[in-house]
């Protein structure tokens, strides 16, 4: 429910499970399941927010799509540790874009060619990093298409959260046809992941612009925080 709007559920439900003795890849691969049923509760929640043409809205849902098969390949091939840094060096920098880069400054400017161009190239890299480990995809998926697209922070949510729908759908799919998922915890969390997303979003929604900027980053802070004292424990 409180990640509804913020992401990153992964950062906090991959290491628990870990913690209780489950394998780091199928922990990694239980939680893109369970993400399925949050993200399409999520996404139903913020339904009509989630502006954008529907030329971009193909592109951003191929590249996310191709991105999220690639890296849900190269995660059942990669040691998950390698990820360990990667996490909060990335999040600390959408912490960055989103503390120097006023919102209105964002929502005011229009995306030039070029920055379109780079913004699906994160996209694609993003989604790649989606289907490999998930952990605060959404965080920074929202702060790409506030900067790169100018969308308003509802509708970079809304957007981010119905991409995450499609990335983890192939991701979870991968993972399910190599055997790594543990069905069981999945089903029984996927239930409740989908009625607390639904919710969270509705709430959200109902929050001004500027402290739903301000919970996220205050979300992206503290879980930044808790991912590096994770790596240097």
């Amino acid at each position: 429910m409180l990640t509804a709007a913020t992401g990153a559920t992964g950062l906090l439900l991959i290491p628990l499970m870990i913690q209780f003795g489950i394998d780091p890849r199928v922990a990694i691969a239980t939680n893109m399941a369970i993400m399925v049923p949050m993200n399409i509760g999520s996404s139903a929640g913020f339904h009509g927010e989630d502006a954008g043409g529907t030329r971009r809205l193909l592109w951003l849902t191929g590249l996310t799509l191709a991105g999220s098969a690639a890296g849900a390949l190269l995660m059942l091939r990669v040691p998950a540790a390698a990820l360990s840094l990667v996490v909060p060096v990335a999040m600390f920098g959408v912490l960055i874009v989103l503390l120097l880069v006023p919102a209105r400054a964002m929502d005011a400017m229009a995306p030039s060619q070029r920055r379109l161009l780079v913004g699906y190239g994160f996209v694609l890299t993003l989604g790649v990093y989606g289907g490999f480990f998930s952990g605060g995809y959404v965080t920074m998926m929202v702060a790409a298409f506030t900067f790169f697209f100018a969308y308003s922070f509802l509708e970079a949510i809304a957007l981010s959260r119905l991409m995450n729908v499609v990335s983890s759908v192939v991701a979870a799919g991968l993972f399910a046809w190599f055997g790594t998922v543990n069905w069981t915890l999945s089903l029984s969390l996927g239930l409740v992941a989908f009625a607390g997303a639904y919710v969270g979003a509705r709430l959200a929604r109902k929050l001004p612009l500027v402290w739903l900027r301000r919970v996220f980053i205050a979300a992206v802070a503290v879980m930044a925080l808790k991912t590096l004292a994770d790596v240097w424990k």
